[in-house]
């Protein structure tokens, strides 16, 4: 799911109508992917525990709603570069 959400966010960023929309939108899919990344190595013992939430998973609720606020500027910014005519 996390590579789907890569994938589609940085689709996003690489159609992006201007260079603001696609730097938001490269940082947004980073932090979803950093967070994920060191949640998922700290469950498998590579790196040691630390107190990052699974992005749209663990209990954190400052946490899911700042990612949901993310992925609404996300979805904006793929729906304002279709507006304009690029194909998302």
């Amino acid at each position: 799911m996390f590579l789907f959400i890569a994938w589609q966010g940085l689709r996003i960023a690489k159609n992006a109508s201007n260079d603001f929309g696609r730097y938001v939108a490269t940082g947004i899919v980073a932090w979803v992917l950093f967070q994920a990344f060191i949640n998922i190595a700290a469950a498998t013992a590579l790196i040691p525990l630390t107190g990052i939430p699974l992005p749209f998973v663990s209990y954190g609720g400052t946490s899911v709603v700042f990612l949901l606020c993310a992925m609404g500027i996300l979805i904006r910014i793929g729906k304002e570069s279709t507006l304009e005519g690029k194909r998302v």
